[in-house]
């Protein structure tokens, strides 16, 4: 496969190639963010505060769903009083117990297990997932909350619901001016990044183009812009079948850093066929520790010096949850201009169905 830039541009070739029509549904971010918190709302979340504050609050979740866990844990941040772990397994932890919340989300068959689990140890349990799913019929039996969210909504329809519980019990600061706020900014997200925005004023197109033919390795800055490049790399991997490599600093700096001097680090301007090298990715936030920040200003000219590509995005200033969300709304238009650009349909990936199904067997 070839990448063909100037397809991008082809408003033609664009909705023929998209048949899923993935750009509509990322287009479609905001109005999943009002959604997913009405549906929240209307669902009575914040009953669970009623029993007060858990001992802790574990997220069970696959894919999207457990990414879910990722975003409730880095909004609520180092500040949070009750610690935020994401199990993606068939196992609940053995120190869970009747203390603590478990918020089960998705239809998975992992996290239906680790559900059925916490309601046998009488755990407190908060439910997101299909309607007239097992999810819900055990959420019905424990009389928990449960908030509806069909896989089509992604990620938002499960983190926002997850972020509304926590807000009722006070471990972040997340009502609905923030929820609305984050919806603008993804709607301005969506307005930069639309297919008829050519690609030198594009800034998911030109994402796209830095990614094509090269070997990202994506670093966040910040604990927050972890669960970002965590976000893209599995966004690459899924709508572009693109391999991605990502890491959070200051860790990434004990063990990634070392690819710089590796065999794909250098470039071969001699080639007669230009072959993929290493390009560095860093997520930069706008609130970063001042080691993580010298770590990063470190890194980037660590990579240049070794002839490393190198691009920066920058988070804009706000509120945890809207600096994440304007970087991850470009990651995934850039994700999708990706799979375009080398002919690929975005479309929900066979391998991972067939994998599911044969797993089910």
């Amino acid at each position: 496969m070839n990448w063909q830039p100037e397809q991008l541009d082809d408003q033609a070739y664009l909705a023929g190639g998209d048949s899923a029509g993935m750009l509509v549904s990322v287009a479609s971010s905001a109005a999943q963010i009002r959604t997913a918190h009405r549906a929240a709302v209307e669902a009575s979340v914040d009953t669970i505060a009623s029993e007060g504050r858990p001992r802790a609050i574990v997220v069970a979740g696959m894919g999207v769903a457990g990414l879910a866990g990722e975003v409730l844990d880095a909004v609520c941040g180092y500040g949070s009083s009750v610690p935020i772990t994401t199990v993606r397994d068939y196992r609940l932890p053995g120190w869970v117990g009747a203390a603590d919340l478990v918020m089960a989300a998705g239809d998975d068959e992992e996290t239906l297990t680790v559900a059925a689990e916490a309601a046998r140890r009488g755990c407190r349990l908060l439910a997101v997932g299909g309607k007239a799913s097992s999810l819900q019929a055990l959420a019905t039996r424990r009389n928990a909350p449960f908030v509806s969210a069909s896989s089509g909504q992604g990620l938002w329809g499960y983190a926002v619901p997850l972020l509304t519980a926590a807000a009722s019990l006070g471990l972040v600061d997340a009502g609905v001016d923030l929820f609305e706020s984050v919806a603008k900014r993804l709607e301005d997200v969506a307005h930069r990044c639309r297919p008829s925005s050519e690609s030198f004023i594009n800034p998911g197109k030109t994402l796209a183009d830095e990614i094509a033919e090269t070997i990202p390795m994506i670093w966040g800055s910040s604990r927050l812009m972890g669960v970002a490049a965590h976000r893209l790399a599995t966004r690459l991997n899924e709508t572009a079948r693109y391999p991605a490599l990502w890491g959070e600093l200051p860790e990434a700096g004990h063990n990634q850093v070392a690819a710089f001097d590796g065999p794909l680090a250098q470039r071969d301007i001699f080639a007669d066929e230009p072959t993929r090298s290493l390009r560095l990715l860093v997520l930069r936030d706008a609130d970063e520790h001042p080691q993580a920040a010298k770590a990063r200003q470190l890194a980037v000219r660590l990579a240049q010096d070794r002839g490393v590509h190198v691009s920066e995005i920058a988070a804009e200033p706000g509120h945890p949850l809207e600096r994440l969300a304007t970087v991850i709304g470009l990651g995934d238009y850039a994700a999708v201009y990706l799979s375009l650009g080398y002919g690929i349909d975005p479309a929900p990936v066979s391998a991972i169905t067939e994998l599911r199904a044969r797993i089910g067997q």
